[in-house]
Protein backbone atom coordinates (compact mmCIF):
# COMPACT_ATOMS: atom_id res chain seq x y z
CA UNK A 1 0.00 0.00 0.00
CA UNK A 2 0.94 3.59 -0.66
CA UNK A 3 1.71 5.39 2.27
CA UNK A 4 2.40 9.37 1.81
CA UNK A 5 4.65 11.21 4.08
CA UNK A 6 2.60 14.04 5.23
CA UNK A 7 3.02 17.35 7.45
CA UNK A 8 0.14 19.71 8.55
CA UNK A 9 1.39 23.65 8.85
CA UNK A 10 -1.53 25.86 11.28
CA UNK A 11 -1.12 28.42 13.40
CA UNK A 12 -4.77 27.00 14.63
CA UNK A 13 -4.09 24.36 17.33
CA UNK A 14 -8.19 23.46 16.69
CA UNK A 15 -7.22 23.30 12.71
CA UNK A 16 -4.41 20.76 13.16
CA UNK A 17 -6.62 18.54 15.55
CA UNK A 18 -9.18 18.32 12.71
CA UNK A 19 -6.77 17.60 10.09
CA UNK A 20 -4.63 14.95 12.27
CA UNK A 21 -8.04 13.40 13.00
CA UNK A 22 -8.70 13.24 9.14
CA UNK A 23 -5.35 11.41 7.86
CA UNK A 24 -5.81 9.16 10.95
CA UNK A 25 -8.94 7.81 9.12
CA UNK A 26 -6.91 7.59 5.56
CA UNK A 27 -4.74 4.60 5.76
CA UNK A 28 -2.52 5.88 2.74
CA UNK A 29 -1.50 8.59 4.80
CA UNK A 30 1.41 8.90 7.03
CA UNK A 31 1.65 12.07 9.83
CA UNK A 32 5.00 12.98 10.57
CA UNK A 33 4.59 16.32 11.89
CA UNK A 34 3.08 19.20 12.30
CA UNK A 35 3.75 22.89 12.67
CA UNK A 36 2.24 26.16 14.29
CA UNK A 37 4.38 28.03 11.97
CA UNK A 38 5.82 28.23 8.54
CA UNK A 39 9.52 29.08 9.82
CA UNK A 40 9.97 25.57 11.66
CA UNK A 41 8.64 24.04 8.80
CA UNK A 42 11.02 25.52 5.90
CA UNK A 43 14.03 23.25 7.83
CA UNK A 44 12.27 20.30 8.21
CA UNK A 45 10.84 20.07 4.48
CA UNK A 46 14.59 21.06 3.38
CA UNK A 47 15.95 18.32 5.35
CA UNK A 48 13.13 15.14 4.87
CA UNK A 49 11.46 13.74 2.32
CA UNK A 50 7.57 15.04 2.76
CA UNK A 51 5.01 14.26 0.15
CA UNK A 52 2.09 15.98 1.21
CA UNK A 53 1.68 19.29 2.84
CA UNK A 54 -1.46 20.71 4.39
CA UNK A 55 -0.72 24.15 4.30
CA UNK A 56 -2.70 27.06 6.04
CA UNK A 57 -2.50 30.82 4.25
CA UNK A 58 -2.84 33.59 7.35
CA UNK A 59 -0.06 32.94 9.94
CA UNK A 60 2.35 35.00 11.75
CA UNK A 61 5.99 36.03 10.54
CA UNK A 62 6.01 33.38 6.95
CA UNK A 63 2.72 32.81 5.69
CA UNK A 64 1.60 30.35 3.52
CA UNK A 65 1.91 31.38 0.31
CA UNK A 66 5.38 32.53 0.63
CA UNK A 67 6.41 29.76 2.12
CA UNK A 68 5.58 28.13 -1.21
CA UNK A 69 7.34 30.82 -2.72
CA UNK A 70 10.79 29.71 -0.82
CA UNK A 71 10.92 25.95 -1.37
CA UNK A 72 13.40 25.13 -3.52
CA UNK A 73 11.41 20.94 -4.24
CA UNK A 74 7.94 21.35 -3.49
CA UNK A 75 5.85 18.68 -2.34
CA UNK A 76 2.33 17.73 -3.51
CA UNK A 77 0.18 21.20 -1.62
CA UNK A 78 -3.35 21.60 -0.28
CA UNK A 79 -3.88 24.90 0.69
CA UNK A 80 -6.28 24.56 3.96
CA UNK A 81 -7.64 28.33 4.46
CA UNK A 82 -10.55 30.24 5.67
CA UNK A 83 -10.02 32.67 2.76
CA UNK A 84 -11.21 32.02 -0.69
CA UNK A 85 -9.63 35.07 -2.68
CA UNK A 86 -6.27 33.18 -2.15
CA UNK A 87 -7.48 30.71 -4.59
CA UNK A 88 -5.67 31.51 -8.30
CA UNK A 89 -2.28 32.68 -6.47
CA UNK A 90 -1.96 29.26 -5.16
CA UNK A 91 -2.70 27.48 -7.93
CA UNK A 92 -0.18 29.70 -10.07
CA UNK A 93 1.98 28.62 -7.15
CA UNK A 94 1.31 24.90 -8.08
CA UNK A 95 -0.69 23.97 -5.59
CA UNK A 96 -2.71 20.93 -5.61
CA UNK A 97 -5.91 21.92 -4.13
CA UNK A 98 -7.04 24.49 -2.40
CA UNK A 99 -9.86 23.60 0.95
CA UNK A 100 -11.99 26.38 2.77
CA UNK A 101 -12.61 25.84 6.29
CA UNK A 102 -14.31 24.56 8.03
CA UNK A 103 -13.51 21.97 5.70
CA UNK A 104 -16.01 18.88 5.49
CA UNK A 105 -14.34 15.80 5.63
CA UNK A 106 -16.02 14.14 2.20
CA UNK A 107 -13.85 17.32 0.40
CA UNK A 108 -10.80 16.64 2.22
CA UNK A 109 -10.86 12.85 1.45
CA UNK A 110 -11.95 14.14 -2.55
CA UNK A 111 -8.75 15.99 -2.17
CA UNK A 112 -6.65 12.96 -0.97
CA UNK A 113 -7.95 10.54 -3.46
CA UNK A 114 -7.12 12.97 -6.42
CA UNK A 115 -3.30 12.98 -5.29
CA UNK A 116 -3.36 9.03 -4.43
CA UNK A 117 -4.68 8.20 -7.96
CA UNK A 118 -1.59 10.46 -9.43
CA UNK A 119 1.11 9.03 -7.39
CA UNK A 120 0.04 5.42 -8.24
CA UNK A 121 -0.03 6.54 -11.98
CA UNK A 122 2.94 5.04 -13.60
CA UNK A 123 5.66 7.14 -15.00
CA UNK A 124 6.85 5.64 -17.93
CA UNK A 125 5.79 7.00 -21.49
CA UNK A 126 6.29 4.13 -24.72
CA UNK A 127 6.33 5.43 -27.93
CA UNK A 128 4.50 4.11 -30.46
CA UNK A 129 3.24 4.56 -34.18
CA UNK A 130 6.84 6.23 -34.92
CA UNK A 131 6.27 6.92 -38.42
CA UNK A 132 6.96 10.24 -39.86
CA UNK A 133 3.95 10.93 -40.91
CA UNK A 134 1.93 10.61 -37.08
CA UNK A 135 3.93 9.72 -34.12
CA UNK A 136 2.74 9.32 -30.83
CA UNK A 137 3.03 8.24 -27.17
CA UNK A 138 1.23 5.91 -24.85
CA UNK A 139 1.37 7.95 -21.52
CA UNK A 140 0.00 5.40 -18.39
CA UNK A 141 -3.25 7.69 -16.58
CA UNK A 142 -4.50 4.89 -14.38
CA UNK A 143 -3.19 1.33 -12.94
CA UNK A 144 -4.90 -0.53 -16.24
CA UNK A 145 -5.24 2.56 -19.21
CA UNK A 146 -2.63 3.40 -21.17
CA UNK A 147 -3.20 6.47 -23.32
CA UNK A 148 -2.04 7.20 -26.77
CA UNK A 149 -1.17 11.05 -27.61
CA UNK A 150 0.29 11.98 -30.72
CA UNK A 151 2.82 14.33 -31.15
CA UNK A 152 1.06 16.88 -32.95
CA UNK A 153 -1.66 17.55 -30.60
CA UNK A 154 1.05 18.36 -27.80
CA UNK A 155 0.55 21.92 -27.33
CA UNK A 156 2.78 22.52 -23.96
CA UNK A 157 3.90 20.52 -21.31
CA UNK A 158 4.15 22.12 -18.30
CA UNK A 159 6.35 21.30 -14.45
CA UNK A 160 4.23 20.39 -11.16
CA UNK A 161 7.24 19.76 -9.51
CA UNK A 162 7.66 15.73 -9.64
CA UNK A 163 5.03 16.03 -11.97
CA UNK A 164 3.89 17.25 -15.53
CA UNK A 165 0.84 18.95 -17.00
CA UNK A 166 0.38 17.48 -20.86
CA UNK A 167 -1.65 20.10 -23.00
CA UNK A 168 -2.84 18.68 -25.91
CA UNK A 169 -5.74 20.85 -28.36
CA UNK A 170 -8.51 18.97 -26.76
CA UNK A 171 -6.89 17.56 -23.03
CA UNK A 172 -4.61 18.19 -20.12
CA UNK A 173 -2.75 14.97 -18.89
CA UNK A 174 -0.48 14.99 -15.45
CA UNK A 175 1.38 11.98 -14.90
CA UNK A 176 4.59 11.50 -12.28
CA UNK A 177 7.44 12.59 -14.66
CA UNK A 178 9.82 15.55 -14.34
CA UNK A 179 9.59 17.98 -17.36
CA UNK A 180 13.83 17.17 -17.89
CA UNK A 181 13.44 13.57 -18.44
CA UNK A 182 9.83 13.77 -20.51
CA UNK A 183 11.74 16.81 -22.29
CA UNK A 184 14.59 14.23 -23.32
CA UNK A 185 12.20 11.44 -24.93
CA UNK A 186 10.67 13.95 -27.30
CA UNK A 187 12.28 14.95 -30.58
CA UNK A 188 14.47 17.86 -30.44
CA UNK A 189 13.71 19.20 -34.13
CA UNK A 190 9.62 19.15 -32.88
CA UNK A 191 9.88 20.53 -29.14
CA UNK A 192 12.16 23.16 -27.06
CA UNK A 193 12.41 23.75 -23.46
CA UNK A 194 11.48 27.67 -22.93
CA UNK A 195 11.44 27.86 -19.41
CA UNK A 196 12.35 26.16 -15.83
CA UNK A 197 8.17 24.95 -15.77
CA UNK A 198 7.57 24.71 -19.99
CA UNK A 199 9.00 22.77 -22.63
CA UNK A 200 6.77 23.80 -26.04
CA UNK A 201 5.85 22.39 -29.35
CA UNK A 202 7.41 24.71 -31.76
CA UNK A 203 5.15 24.82 -34.95
CA UNK A 204 2.42 25.70 -32.27
CA UNK A 205 3.87 29.19 -31.25
CA UNK A 206 1.53 31.51 -33.01
CA UNK A 207 3.76 34.41 -31.81
CA UNK A 208 6.67 35.98 -29.85
CA UNK A 209 6.95 39.34 -28.44
CA UNK A 210 10.33 40.17 -26.47
CA UNK A 211 11.10 37.25 -23.57
CA UNK A 212 7.83 35.40 -24.18
CA UNK A 213 5.58 33.75 -26.64
CA UNK A 214 1.74 32.37 -27.44
CA UNK A 215 0.47 29.35 -28.08
CA UNK A 216 -3.38 29.11 -28.12
CA UNK A 217 -3.87 32.25 -26.47
CA UNK A 218 -2.06 32.04 -23.52
CA UNK A 219 1.29 33.58 -22.93
CA UNK A 220 4.27 31.84 -21.48
CA UNK A 221 7.18 33.28 -20.20
CA UNK A 222 10.75 32.73 -21.76
CA UNK A 223 13.42 31.88 -19.62
CA UNK A 224 16.51 33.92 -19.01
CA UNK A 225 18.69 31.21 -19.68
CA UNK A 226 16.79 29.60 -22.60
CA UNK A 227 16.46 32.62 -24.85
CA UNK A 228 19.22 32.52 -27.43
CA UNK A 229 18.43 28.89 -28.06
CA UNK A 230 14.73 29.53 -28.38
CA UNK A 231 14.25 32.42 -30.57
CA UNK A 232 17.22 30.65 -32.70
CA UNK A 233 15.37 27.74 -32.96
CA UNK A 234 12.15 29.51 -33.80
CA UNK A 235 13.22 32.20 -36.13
CA UNK A 236 15.34 29.63 -37.74
CA UNK A 237 12.07 27.37 -38.27
CA UNK A 238 9.94 30.79 -39.28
Amino acid sequence: MIKLRTIIIDDEPLAINVLKNYVSQVQELELIETFSNAVAATTFVQKNTVDIIFLDINMPILDGLDFLKNLQSVPMVVMTTAHEEYALTSYELQAIDYLVKPIPFPRFLQSVQRIIKLKQSSTTPVSTSNTAENPSIFIKIDKKKLQKIFLEDILVIESLKDYIRIKTKSDKYIIHRTLSSFTEELPSDKFIRIHRSYTISICKVDTIEGNSLEIGGIRYTIGRSYINDVKETLLGNA
